[in-house]
């Protein structure tokens, strides 16, 4: 690998009496695609203008393979940044943009037009090398930003947002691209984003922020599948989220989740949801009668159907309700189904086949919806049982 590991140790940050960074902690592994994620607000671009050298902490320490870099400049860092409005010089060319750096610290001519052509073939742009940056689309533009960035070879690149500026459909390809850039040169990549589509489709590993605390880091999967805050389940993705009390909890014989540490021990717990009812919910967290817990389900994982399902399995949960607003949207319906005591269910149905009719499950139509206690999250206990709230 040729990146740096990068370590961030209790680092705090206030402007004023407003405190945007709070005590953070994070161990970034050298070569890994790790991006921080949050709302606006939430201090991420604060800690990577950290990382770089834009900004010094109050509190803390950043090292780049075990050395501090919070007395160095952010041009000795082996730490290159690419901003989200490009920040290229709209007087020279696509050649000269990228050939700046390398100018800066006197490389001769024949080394430069050499590396200026390795870094523009990376980024495909090899016939755009004599444009002017109006000349170039957002995606060109962004691209250009990226090799020179690159072309000092750093050992971190920092990505402030780089995507935000780009449409939907040109996000997604550059999004690709910045994968497999990253899977040729090996460095190590920090991504700011609130975009969480972004951070799932090509992280190895994601730290969710929220008011200047990491709230949880995790691969992609952990993040989404296992969410450790309310937060992080609402942030991510859609999920439906309850307030549930715990009625009762019992060790399995047989482990029933997929991937299970042999070692670990399962829970089948039942769980009295306000208006919803009772519900199953296999865990890992050891919980108790009396504790008051956040459950959460994905709608996708949630089955819709007209008929009541015929299943006997005593781990699926099955409610009736009123579909109150479906949503088409082409390769899925997302369902809102209400219970006659007024919860309300999020359901996502792909759509695998063609139908000559389109979606059989309208407005208003009375439905069931189901799934595996396997398939729901208890997301922590929010009120131990025997305490008070």
């Amino acid at each position: 690998m040729k990146g740096s590991d990068v370590v961030i140790t209790e680092v705090s940050k206030a402007f004023g009496d407003f405190t945007v960074l709070n005590n953070v902690d994070l161990s970034i592994k050298k070569g890994e695609f790790f991006s921080l994620l949050g709302p606006s607000g939430c201090g991420k671009t604060t800690l990577l203008r950290i990382i770089a050298g834009f900004e010094s902490p109050d509190e803390g320490t950043v090292t780049f393979d075990g050395t501090d870099v919070l007395p160095l400049p952010p041009n000795q860092r082996q730490a290159n940044t690419v901003f989200q409005n490009y920040a290229l010089f709209p007087h020279l060319s696509v050649y000269e943009n990228v050939a700046f750096p390398l100018r800066i610290r006197k490389f001769p001519k024949t080394e430069i037009a050499d590396k200026v052509a390795e870094y523009l073939k990376l980024v495909q742009l090899e016939g755009h090398a004599h444009k002017k940056p109006n000349q170039l689309s957002g995606g060109q533009k962004q691209r250009v930003a990226i090799a020179r960035a690159l072309i000092n070879e750093p050992r971190v690149l920092l990505l402030d947002e780089p995507l935000s500026a780009l449409d939907a459909k040109l996000r997604q390809h550059m999004l690709i691209e910045l994968d497999q850039i990253h899977d040729k040169i090996g460095i190590t990549f920090i991504y700011v984003t609130h975009d969480q589509q972004e951070a799932l489709s090509v992280s190895d590993r994601i730290a969710v922020m929220n008011q200047g605390n990491v709230l949880m880091i995790g691969t992609p999967h952990e993040i989404y599948e296992s969410p450790a805050t309310d937060f992080v389940a609402r942030f991510i993705g859609e999920t439906n989220l309850f307030d549930a009390k715990v009625l009762r909890a019992e060790k399995m014989n047989q482990p029933s989740l997929p991937n299970m540490d042999s070692g670990a021990t399962e829970y089948m717990a039942e769980l009295d949801i306000p208006n919803l009812g009772q519900v199953k919910v296999t865990t890992v967290d050891e919980v108790k009668p009396g504790d008051t817990v956040s459950f959460t389900i994905r709608p996708e994982k949630i089955l819709i159907s007209k008929e009541r399902p015929s299943t006997k399995r005593e781990d699926i949960n099955l409610f009736q309700g009123t579909v109150d607003e479906p949503i088409y949207s082409g390769f899925q319906t997302k369902f809102y189904v209400k219970n006659a005591e007024g919860a309300l269910i999020r359901v996502v149905k792909q759509h695998a086949k063609y139908s000559d009719e389109g979606p059989d499950i309208l407005w208003k139509d009375s439905v069931f919806v189901s799934w595996s206690a396997n398939d729901g999250y208890i997301v922590g206990v929010k009120c131990p049982a025997g305490e008070n709230p």
